[in-house]
């Protein structure tokens, strides 16, 4: 094979290897189609490579070059006693967009609707290629008025479990299309009830499946939204929320549920609806219960954005646990956990500096803790976090009889 002269035009731009089945983009260049659907739809380009200019909704569904593919069958077959290998004709693709389309004319009757949907979410889980068809084509907002329809209808037992299944696939779907956060920015701007479907899931839905992708979507769509465009969330969402962290669906579900505080809390007044919905004592016994490295900086990230509100302060102090927890974590975890709790441990004695506070905080060894802090390898914002504690109440430090002598000694405060 290394002594045949493989004409250029054979070879595909991208591999550098004999094309099997080329197609054209309609920017007139020709490569093999695995290749080029890598590039489409696995690494997420909508340019074509050569020339660099964008390519259409058409080229999800590139051209096959059947002439270029003849020539090159022909070339091969002569030349197969010099070592050339022969191949077959390839198959077209197993889902076409117009296959899909069928299958969406298909959910209108109710009848057929489940079965439908299953067909669908076979059709959308079998490449990367079938998932950007059926979202160019619109199957994302057709679910969306799927899960409309089928949430929270009052039906009777048979259609109740017929609505149950049918949401549960659309959900599944939706999930499964593994949108961008463009896309799902779009989806929300073109359906901004969809939040809205999503906490009735939630509050509404018997399915645990179901409850599971609701959170998933919520999660993508608060990372997707710009903060221009973000909603006055409902109460009855923290609500929810608050219930699957309690719930303890599994380590995924809650680092979901995580980020959806993550993103909202520092917007408008949503760190108080967070506090009045019991966060801060689920994220408390949350972190009582967990040794995940992972879920335990994102608790304390919540907890530093609650925090900023004297609701939240006033529930981490009034928990039992919660001023303790804080301070055993330091140290313990990551360099971004002590970060993040001594910064709620300066919030506290900050805007919150009542005498009885200040006494427990002594008692607990907290103080002892963020001298220890200053003394090890720890992140320089931690130990200016924590000099500025031991220099707020200094008088009240020094006089407890909590604090280790040699602590006194060596930082006198």
């Amino acid at each position: 094979m290394e002594e045949v002269d493989v004409p250029s035009y054979f070879t595909c731009p991208i591999s550098l290897q004999i094309m099997r089945d080329p197609v054209i983009l309609s920017s007139g260049i020709t490569y093999e189609r695995d290749a080029i659907e890598r590039w489409l739809f696995s690494n997420n380009n909508r340019t074509c490579p050569l020339t660099k200019q964008p390519i259409g909704i058409e080229d999800i569904e590139p051209t096959p070059n059947h002439m270029l593919r003849r020539h090159i069958q022909s070339w091969c077959a002569a030349n197969t006693s010099r070592g050339v290998e022969r191949f077959p004709t390839p198959r077209e693709p197993v889902y076409s967009t117009q296959a899909i389309i069928k299958i969406l004319d298909s959910t209108k009757n109710p009848r057929t609707l489940v079965s439908s949907l299953r067909k669908l979410r076979e059709m959308v889980t079998y490449s990367d290629r079938s998932k950007l068809c059926a979202e160019n084509v619109g199957v994302p907002t057709v679910l969306v008025s799927i899960i409309d329809r089928s949430i929270g209808r009052g039906y009777d037992d048979e259609e109740e479990e017929e609505s149950v299944s049918a949401c549960d696939e659309a959900l599944n779907i939706l999930n499964s299309l593994q949108l961008s956060q463009e896309s799902f920015h779009n989806l929300y701007i073109g359906n901004p009830n969809l939040i809205h479907l999503l906490v009735k899931v939630l509050e509404q839905s018997s399915s645990y499946q179901c409850r599971v992708y609701a959170i998933f979507l919520l999660k993508s769509i608060f990372m997707s939204i710009s903060p221009l465009y973000m909603p006055a969330v409902e109460d009855k969402l923290y609500i929810e929320i608050v219930r699957v962290l309690r719930d303890g669906m599994s380590t995924t579900v809650t680092k979901a549920a995580l980020r959806v505080l993550w993103e909202l809390c520092p917007w408008g007044r949503n760190s108080i609806k967070a506090t009045k919905a019991g966060a801060v004592g689920v994220l408390v016994d949350l972190l009582l219960d967990t040794g995940e490295t992972k879920i335990c900086e994102m608790i304390v990230i919540v907890l530093d954005k609650l925090c900023r509100c004297a609701e939240g302060r006033e529930e981490i102090i009034r928990h039992g646990c919660g001023i303790a927890i804080l301070s055993k974590k330091i140290l313990r975890v990551s360099n971004l956990t002590s970060e993040k709790c001594v910064k709620i441990l300066q919030s506290l004695v900050k805007y919150s500096p009542a005498p009885e506070l200040l006494k427990e905080i002594a008692q607990l060894g907290v103080i002892d803790k963020l001298c220890l802090v200053l003394q090890m390898n720890c992140e320089t914002k931690t130990k200016k976090i924590a000099k500025e504690i031991l220099r707020l109440h200094s008088k009240t430090w020094k006089n407890s009889t909590c604090i280790h002598p040699k602590f006194l000694s060596s930082y006198p405060i």
